[in-house]
C-alpha cells in the first residue's frame, strides 16, 4: 500500500486491525474507506462489499473483470506461507517434508476452501521460496525505514 501510496502521491492513514473481521465490519460501518487484505467473498456476493484490485500474477478466477496490481503496478502480493526448519536439517527430512506439503496443496477439499474464498493455490519450491523470502525481508524493511516506523537503536 506504501507503494501505490509514493506512485500514486496518496496520503492515507494506516488502520491497523487485530484480523479481517474488525476490518470488514469498519468498512461496512463506513469507519474506513478502503480495506487492503484478503476479499470476504460472502460479503461481495451480497453486494456490501466490491473487490477493486486484485494482488496475484494474473485476474483471480472468481472475479475475472476487476484487475490486478501486476496489470497496474507490476506489483504481486501472493502472500506465500512457507515451512522452516533448523540449518542443516537431514535432506531426507526435508524431501519428506516438502513431499507431504506439496501433497496436501494439490488435495482436492484444500482446492475447495482456496476457491470458497477466492484464492488461487501458490506453490513455491524451497529455493524459490528462500529467495521470495530474502527479498521480501529487504523490502519490508525499506518500508518500514520509509515510514519512519524502525524506532531508534
Amino acid at each position: 500500500m506504501d507503494d501505490i501510496a509514493r506512485r500514486e502521491k496518496i496520503r492515507w492513514t494506516h488502520v491497523p486491525f487485530k484480523g479481517s473481521a474488525e476490518s470488514y465490519n469498519a468498512l461496512l460501518g463506513k469507519q474506513v474507506d478502503i480495506v487492503s487484505g484478503t476479499a470476504n467473498w460472502e460479503l461481495v456476493q451480497a453486494g456490501r462489499m466490491r473487490v477493486l484490485v486484485t494482488w496475484g500474477p494474473e485476474r483471480n478466477r472468481r472475479s475475472p473483470e476487476v484487475p490486478n496490481l501486476n496489470e497496474i503496478y507490476g506489483i504481486v502480493s501472493n502472500s506465500p506461507w512457507g515451512i522452516a526448519g533448523p540449518k542443516g536439517m537431514d535432506p531426507r527430512v526435508v524431501k519428506l517434508l516438502h513431499d507431504a506439503f506439496r501433497k496436501a496443496l494439490d488435495d482436492p477439499q484444500f482446492l475447495q476452501v482456496l476457491e470458497r474464498v477466492g484464492m488461487e493455490p501458490f506453490y513455491m519450491s524451497g529455493e524459490d521460496y528462500l529467495k521470495w523470502a530474502r527479498q521480501a525481508a529487504v523490502d519490508e524493511k525499506a518500508a518500514v525505514e520509509r515510514l519512519g516506523l524502525a524506532g531508534n537503536k
